[in-house]
């Protein structure tokens, strides 16, 4: 793999990438999951302990494929984008290509838009709004309001088994085949603290997590979670509450992280700064 390293870019900011949002919201650990089996049901303290290691467990796992989707019902039109790609969890970087749906922004055909997630930043090409189809946009995730939790149309694998890190209230659901890969995983449910899991994150989330902690009307964040029998996460899926300004009710956003095929070869090279766009971002009205 080949990581470069950039500093932050000023010129570049959250307006960068909230045509994906705008377009969006207008139209364990093995043994633990083995006791749980013998028992038939198990504690919340110990049940939250393995949730909340679900991020240390993921580094330790190497790499993975991941699949991704959120969505959004508002005023009786349901919307969800899609991504998939790949990420490096030992180097914390991955790629993502998100499609938005053909109605998110108007009955226009949208051109899928490359993701590629660091710590701290967010590099997007394609992203349209006047910026040239050869050059990145890059945004400092920590000064997003939700720390790109929802704001680039996906929650990135590493974010979303950060938030983990503030469960509570976590129960044991039971063992059952995920339905993607047929594969079987333990089910937990439970309410992440968007605040504590930003007190116990590692450095490279802890600002992205941060500024999410002051950005959504609601920090507790209710989550569905499953690992694998090796104890790595397979699959997340998190129900946002995301403001719209005073008067607003309050849009709820479902983001679900799917990950497989552990092991998988990642290639992903950040851009140069010769490719970063530093020009204004045109952002969509209505």
């Amino acid at each position: 793999m080949v990581v470069q390293r950039h500093g932050r870019r000023r010129g570049v900011v959250a307006a960068a990438v909230s045509g994906l949002v705008a377009g969006l919201l207008a139209t364990g650990c093995s043994e633990m999951g083995a006791a749980a089996d013998e028992r038939g049901s198990v504690d919340e303290a110990t049940a939250a302990a393995v949730v909340q290691r679900a991020a240390d467990v993921l580094a330790r796992s190497g790499s993975s494929r991941a699949r991704t989707s959120m969505e959004t019902a508002t005023g009786g039109t349901r919307v969800t984008i899609r991504g998939r790609g790949a990420f490096d969890y030992a180097d914390r970087i991955g790629r993502l290509v998100v499609v938005l749906p053909q109605d998110a922004a108007g009955g226009e055909e949208h051109q899928p838009v490359t993701e590629l997630l660091a710590p701290g930043a967010l590099y997007m090409k394609d992203r349209g709004a006047g910026v040239p189809a050869d050059k990145w946009v890059r945004v400092d995730t920590t000064g997003l309001a939700d720390g790109n939790l929802v704001t680039g149309g996906a929650t990135d694998p590493l974010s979303a088994a950060e938030l983990l890190r503030g469960a509570r209230e976590v129960s044991y659901v039971g063992e059952e085949k995920a339905p993607e890969d047929g594969v079987t995983v333990r089910h937990y449910r439970g309410t992440a603290h968007i605040g504590r899991a930003a007190e116990a994150a590692t450095p490279h989330a802890r600002g992205a997590l941060t500024a999410a902690a002051k950005g959504f009307s609601d920090d507790d964040v209710p989550f569905d979670v499953y690992f694998d029998e090796q104890g790595r996460l397979r699959k997340v899926r998190h129900r946002f509450t995301f403001p719209n300004g005073a008067g607003q009710k309050a849009t709820e956003v479902v983001s679900t992280t799917v990950l497989y095929e552990f092991g998988t070869r990642v290639n992903v090279e950040l851009p140069p700064e010769r490719d970063i766009y530093a020009g204004k971002i045109a952002v969509p009205q209505g």
